[in-house]
């Protein structure tokens, strides 16, 4: 994805999300795996994770077991401290 692309997104409500899938190993179903996807999402419904879960679903073997999910927004707006301990530097 291209940097311009990337903050067109951010700027529309996107969100760096980070989901830990535990799914089971096709071959021993007792033994689970994780693995950690990231990618820019819209929250609370998070579309572009449910298509790669729908994927997942279609298309792996290892059956999900669970998906944590955490975002946190990329842009914020400025930020403004008053503080009477910066010195000049001359």
């Amino acid at each position: 994805m291209h940097a311009a692309t990337q903050v067109q997104r951010r700027l529309q409500g996107y969100r760096l999300t980070t989901a830990e899938i535990l799914y089971h190993l096709p071959d021993h179903p007792a033994v689970l795996q994780s693995f950690v996807w990231q990618d820019l999402d819209l929250a609370p419904r998070y579309p572009v994770l449910r298509r790669f879960l729908d994927f997942w679903v279609r298309e792996i073997d290892g059956r999900l077991h669970s998906v944590r999910v955490a975002s946190a927004s990329l842009l914020n707006g400025p930020e403004l401290r008053h503080t009477r301990h910066l010195r000049h530097l001359n």
